[in-house]
């Protein structure tokens, strides 16, 4: 997980972790993202890290700041 940044991610990794976020159900996430997610530690089962939940707010107020 060190050294990996919201931009290192790929679209569907991003929004995976998002939806993620917000509550959505793994089922309806990509699959392939999601087991990408898994192996770099962003996500335990369905569930976003502190790491994935830190880096999602960092990319989230930079986006509207």
């Amino acid at each position: 997980m060190e050294g990996i940044s919201w931009t290192d991610l790929d679209l569907e990794e991003q929004r995976t972790l998002a939806m993620l976020g917000d509550g959505v159900s793994a089922e309806f996430c990509d699959p392939v993202a999601l087991l990408t997610l898994r192996r770099i530690g962003l996500v335990r089962v369905a569930r976003l890290t502190p790491a994935a939940e830190k880096m999602l707010a960092t990319a989230l107020l930079h986006e509207f700041a």
